[in-house]
């Protein structure tokens, strides 16, 4: 059974930082598109950013320049750094892995809470 596990989330003050992680396991994680997904309370999910298998990234307009999403093939393990955070990036972040409209795999989530 594929999982996605991410860890990381956490309180931080505003301009703090975190890292959040997703390990995955029972996928060919390298083949996999991998992206960070968010959504806060009253909110729809929205995307904060992808990494295609090839490396290429792409990010929400209001994360370019404090995010930063990696990818690591060797530890099956994709990451976002996290810098400058504010108030508004309070949410629940969720770890996608996309091959295919069917295979299409999601975590169950971690907190990240940017409050003072």
């Amino acid at each position: 059974q594929v999982q996605l596990v991410e860890s990381g989330g956490g309180l931080v003050q505003p301009g703090g930082s975190l890292r959040l992680s997703c390990a995955a396991s029972k996928i060919i994680f390298s083949i996999y598109a991998m992206g960070w997904y968010r959504q806060a309370p009253g909110k729809q999910r929205e995307l904060v950013a992808g990494i295609t298998s090839a490396g290429s990234t792409n990010y929400a307009d209001s994360v370019k320049g404090r995010f930063t999403i990696s990818r690591d093939s060797t530890k099956n393990t994709m990451y976002l750094q996290m810098n400058s955070l504010k108030p508004e990036d309070t949410a629940v972040y969720y770890c996608n892995a996309k091959r295919s409209l069917i295979l299409d795999y999601w975590g169950q989530g971690t907190q990240v809470t940017v409050s003072s």
